[in-house]
């Protein structure tokens, strides 16, 4: 379809659009926790476009899932152009590799990719190792530090879609559920969780769009995409255990899709900053005492 062109300008062969584009799709790819490389995709193109380097078909920024705007990045040693090191839990590897080193972004073909079992069956994650692997400086690590920024606020989208379909589906669900003689979505202490939860989607829903204006407005995105991945990563949770909890029994199978966006709300929650690394370093962007 062409979804990961999406912000790459036409005359470098994308499609010109905005991130706020790439965003619909996340949130679209959350809603069906789809195991596509989409994540990986956007991190790889942000780098490359802030840097002004040419975007390849598929790349990866080998950074680990849990990295973060701000964040320590993984040591990986330069020696003239050669690179030798390890980057543990790494999203969606494939193609081209781009690797923070050296106070710059590096790119490379050559490594050794080993798959890790990871919680979230639908996004897999590798360790990445380099031994004297041939590279050619692209960026900076502020091209790294922005990626980093546009990952989070995308994936607050993603988070979105999850809290949605979470959401509805339980919705659905409670209408048809029998006990007593009537569904059991007319009990009050019911209702009042899910209104609590439809409004916590609303206020993350309009976080994440936020920080999707605000890459394509031409101001730091920073702060709002902070806002919005610590918001968003714990509504989704949130979503997904009331998904679970309120399908019962088969909420806790896995025969019941439920189980599958859990974990990835749950590792979504720690990917690109957890909540509580994110609300710190809020705090002296807003101005704040800490």
């Amino acid at each position: 379809m062409g979804a990961t062109t999406l912000p790459v300008p036409e005359d470098a062969g994308g499609q010109g659009a905005g991130w706020r584009e790439v965003a619909v799709v996340a949130e679209e790819l959350g809603r069906g926790v789809a195991p596509v490389p989409y994540l990986g995709s956007v991190l790889a193109t942000a780098a490359l476009l802030h840097a002004g380097a040419p975007v390849p078909d598929a790349a990866t920024l080998v950074v680990p899932l849990s990295a973060w705007a701000g964040g320590p990045l993984p040591e990986v040693s330069v020696d003239g152009d050669a690179l030798t090191g390890t980057v543990r839990s790494v999203a969606d590897v494939r193609g081209v590799f781009l690797v923070p080193a050296g106070g710059g972004l590096w790119r490379t073909e050559q490594a050794e990719v080993t798959p890790v079992t990871s919680l979230d069956l639908t996004r897999p994650v590798a360790d990445v190792a380099f031994s004297a692997a041939p590279a050619t400086r692209v960026g900076d690590l502020a091209s790294v530090e922005h990626a980093l920024v546009v990952g989070a606020a995308v994936l607050a989208s993603e988070q979105v879609g999850i809290a949605e379909w979470c959401l509805a589906t339980t919705v659905a669900y409670l209408k048809q559920r029998y006990q007593f003689g009537r569904p059991v979505g007319s009990f009050q202490a019911l209702k009042h969780r899910l209104a609590d939860l439809w409004q916590e989607i609303v206020l993350a829903r309009a976080a994440a769009k936020a920080a999707a204006d605000a890459l394509d407005g031409g101001e730091d995105a920073t702060l709002p995409a902070f806002v919005a991945q610590s918001l968003c990563a714990e509504v989704a949770v949130h979503a997904a255990e009331e998904c679970v909890q309120l399908h019962g029994g088969i909420g806790m199978t896995w025969e019941h899709p439920a189980h599958l966006y859990l974990k990835r709300a749950k590792a979504d929650e720690i990917a690109l900053g957890t909540p509580g690394r994110l609300r710190a370093a809020l705090a002296p962007l807003a101005d704040l005492p800490a």
